[in-house]
């Protein structure tokens, strides 16, 4: 009988274990300053877009769902995920209309 593997031992290829790695602080601090910067940026878009948190929950599922295709290729969509998705693009880019050009 075959064992079953986690995605993880999938990608270190057959009969290779995967090790744990030491901690880096360097990459800690450059994923929590992405993390920081990241939120800002979504937080500043929510405000000045004036778009409610519905439009970036709808925005984040699809992101989500379009990573685990992409990455575990478990691609999990229906029809109102993306009827969901049309009607916040439409939103955004509504929005956009309205902004005044910079400068």
């Amino acid at each position: 009988m075959r064992k079953v593997t986690s995605p993880l031992e999938n990608l270190c290829g057959p009969g290779k274990p995967l090790r744990a790695e030491p901690p880096d602080a360097k990459e800690f601090t450059g994923l929590k300053r992405s993390g920081r910067k990241r939120l800002a940026d979504a937080q500043n878009a929510s405000n000045s877009l004036g778009l409610g948190p519905e439009v970036w929950r709808v925005l984040a599922k699809c992101h989500e769902v379009r990573n685990l295709g992409e990455y575990e290729g478990d691609l999990n969509i229906d029809e109102r995920l993306v009827a969901g998705l049309i009607e916040a693009c439409r939103a955004v880019a509504a929005a956009l209309e309205k902004l005044a050009p910079p400068g």
